[in-house]
């Protein structure tokens, strides 16, 4: 938790003092491309405050009155963070679309070009510091936010080069087209940006409302797990695998024809499916539960009662 806070303040500082920059930067050109840009970080930064508030109850253990946790709270965060992001590109695009049409307007690209190389070098810093962090602890608001920081310096470094074919336009039969440079990057910007908001809430829509992980997922848990319950001679009868947030939940159901697997035998398998998931997953609950509705006809039913819970 204490990495987590430490990488998400990071990211937290580094965005207002982006934010700042691109701000005067705006002020001073008049470049849309940097406006969208300072726009995208502002919402970022307005986002990451609430969230470090509640980094500490993800780490709550659930109970019977929240049997998943607080680990919901961080996919809805999720969602509202991207869709406002969305709302925020839409306007830029219809902005933009808006000015093209009304002839455009000239800013001076070499200004423009070497702020974007200073914000593309800033943002490579606070990649490399990201990714040094998430080494150490990896997450998936860690993980999102280091993508929105690779993002921005990659499209930094497209706006600088863009701006620097300007100047070289202004000199060429094709200076007519310098008035759009900056209203069509900023357009080609936030038309990039779009992808990862609209992935992102798509996943963890189904999050919230606890659909089963990909299929990619459950048939490498059950590649796994089968082997494991194999070997007290019990075969799975059913596999659920739910991630919300950070947590993975599995419960794994399984059936043995002589009806004479022990407590002992089921918590031996959930340890072992455990330890072997550990590389998957970054918190995780495993339970490998007596399918007692799929015992064959005529056999008595379990004895056993439930094992522990085995959690990460």
């Amino acid at each position: 938790m204490l990495v987590e806070k430490r990488a998400m303040r990071f990211s937290f500082l580094g965005s207002a003092a982006f934010v700042a920059a691109e701000l005067v930067s705006f002020f001073m050109t008049g470049a849309h491309t940097i406006l969208m840009d300072c726009i995208f970080d502002g919402m970022d930064l307005i986002l990451i405050g609430p969230f470090l508030v509640l980094i500490p109850f993800l780490y709550r253990p659930e109970t019977e009155r929240h049997p998943y946790g607080y680990s919901q709270f961080e996919s809805l965060f999720i969602i509202l963070k991207y869709s406002a992001l969305l709302v925020v590109c839409a306007a830029t695009i219809v902005d933009n679309i808006r000015l093209i049409q009304s002839g455009g307007h000239l800013v001076n690209a070499g200004d423009v070009a070497a702020f974007e190389f200073f914000v593309m070098a800033g943002c490579l810093t606070v990649v490399l510091a990201l990714h040094r962090l998430s080494k150490k602890y990896s997450s998936q608001i860690i993980q999102s936010e280091l993508y929105a920081w690779k993002l921005d310096t990659v499209t930094s470094c497209g706006i600088a080069i863009a701006f620097l074919l300007q100047i070289v336009m202004e000199h060429t039969s094709l200076a007519w087209l310098a008035p759009y440079m900056d209203p069509a990057v900023a357009i080609a910007l936030t038309c990039l940006l779009l992808a990862e908001p609209i992935k992102e809430i798509c996943e963890n829509v189904k999050e919230l409302l606890l659909f089963s992980a990909p299929s990619e997922t459950v048939d490498h848990v059950r590649e796994i797990a089968a082997p494991e319950v194999a070997k007290y001679g019990a075969e799975i009868t059913f596999l659920e695998v739910v991630q919300t947030g950070r947590k993975t939940w599995i419960e794994i159901y399984v059936r043995e024809k002589s009806d004479t697997v022990s407590v002992h035998q089921l918590a031996e398998a959930t340890r072992s499916i455990r330890e072997k998931l550990s590389g998957d997953f970054d918190q995780y609950c495993v339970e490998v539960v007596p399918d007692v509705d799929a015992a064959p006809a005529g056999s008595k039913p379990y004895q056993a009662s439930l094992p522990e819970q085995e959690a990460v």
